[in-house]
């Protein structure tokens, strides 16, 4: 069904939702003799946080549509915990959050006693047990410019990428274009050739109202497409032939205020630490009692299972770092732990950090460009993959990694990047 809906919006790309442009074609420019540029490709890494893979089929993506038209999409299975700061680190480096460190969006490390890493922690500590590709990128003489993604305005081994910018959700997504786009206005020798651009507006969206069709949901999706549309002309215009990489963090599920398990039913709260609840909740017994807590928390729960941290299910890749919770409680899909509910949770919302193979947890990938035939949709592969087909498209000589190039190596065409 998406091939059919791609099929017929692909002659009219980029023309929904976004302006038209006065400046002339390099074409254009080439006819009444002026020198063109012959720009070699760019390679723009985009996530949407929180976009579903059936989002595509929904009729509002007429951009990412073409986009996938012209090249490979299909789903990708996130890494537990489906969360976005870990998910997040997976893509930039090719492994696993029990590999690379960031194991939550909250987390503690025993290093740091009385600390806890949030998602504003910008203290090379926390991030620095795995390398970015756009650090990678810079030790290899590879330009690189972040538009926002976690972790990008951290300094690594003394290093950022050449260009940054300090994540500010109050910056619109239309600023956050018009930043790529003058990178890519600048002469040769100063040009970023791998780019990565951030989206949290229709993750947002999927918190607030839930996943299913809704104007405020489609509304959020339709701007972001409108976006990345405008990206594409933009790029056009300026002759900048660029290899897209757009991919998603996890996807979302339907959360509702009665399909709450409250934590101080289990066990009081002055008799452990809480280290993060809601999607899933990380336990820290006190020294003096651990035994009560396990005890307490390892038993059978409705709707909920609770490992001590040796005993997490293989298939989770998530227990070996020291920084995931001594206790891990995982709800089913749908259904949230709490020791406070949060003010917001009056309504039917949405929520994401389940087990990384529920098929809500699914997380979305497109990828087109020069360097990339026309292969349609792949079967679904895991996003420790995503690291190597950058690397690949960027020209970047990898750091090893938990993934491979081999989801995409027959889709990709030689010495193109």
């Amino acid at each position: 069904m998406i091939r059919s809906q791609f099929s017929l919006l692909f002659a009219g790309f980029l023309l929904v939702g976004t302006p038209a442009l006065a400046a002339t074609t390099p074409e254009q420019n080439e006819s009444v003799g002026e020198k063109v540029e012959t720009r070699d490709p760019v390679t723009i890494l985009i996530s949407i946080d929180g976009f579903r893979p059936d989002y595509l089929e929904r009729g509002i993506t007429p951009n990412l549509s073409a986009l996938a038209a012209a090249g490979i999409y299909g789903p990708m299975r996130p890494s537990f915990p489906s969360k976005t700061f870990p998910n997040h680190w997976t893509l930039a480096t090719g492994k696993t959050p029990d590999h690379h460190g960031i194991v939550g969006n909250t987390m503690e490390d025993s290093g740091r006693p009385g600390e806890k890493f949030k998602m504003a922690t910008q203290d090379p500590f926390w991030w620095n047990q795995a390398e970015p590709i756009w650090i990678t990128a810079e030790k290899q003489g590879i330009r690189s410019a972040t538009m926002f993604w976690p972790g990008s305005e951290v300094e690594i081994d003394g290093m950022r990428p050449a260009d940054w910018w300090p994540f500010n959700q109050k910056l619109s997504n239309d600023r956050r274009i018009n930043a790529v786009i003058d990178w890519m206005r600048r002469p040769a020798e100063i040009r970023p050739q791998l780019v990565t651009l951030y989206f949290d507006t229709v993750d947002t969206a999927g918190h607030y109202y839930g996943p299913a069709p809704g104007q405020k949901l489609h509304a959020a999706i339709s701007a972001v497409d409108s976006e990345i549309g405008r990206l594409k002309q933009q790029l056009d215009t300026l002759g900048q032939p660029a290899n897209f990489v757009i991919a998603s963090d996890h996807g979302m599920t339907e959360t509702t205020p009665d399909r709450i398990i409250y934590l101080d039913q289990i066990l009081p709260r002055d008799q452990y630490r809480l280290v993060e609840d809601g999607n899933y909740a990380g336990i820290e017994p006190l020294e003096n009692n651990v035994d009560r807590v396990r005890a307490a928390f390892l038993l059978p729960h409705d709707h909920m299972q609770c490992w001590a941290r040796e005993n997490i299910p293989a298939h989770f890749a998530y227990g070996t770092n020291p920084r995931v919770p001594s206790i891990l409680c995982l709800p089913e899909a749908g259904w949230v732990v709490y020791q406070d509910v949060p003010e917001w949770m009056t309504g039917v919302g949405g929520g994401h950090g389940y087990d990384h193979r529920e098929p809500d947890m699914t997380a979305f990938f497109v990828a087109s460009g020069p360097a990339i035939t026309a292969g349609g949709q792949l079967p679904i592969f895991d996003n420790v993959n995503i690291y190597s087909l950058v690397a690949r498209l960027a020209g970047v000589d990898p750091e090893t990694s938990d993934g491979s190039l081999a989801p995409f190596e027959q889709m990709l065409i030689p010495d193109e990047r």
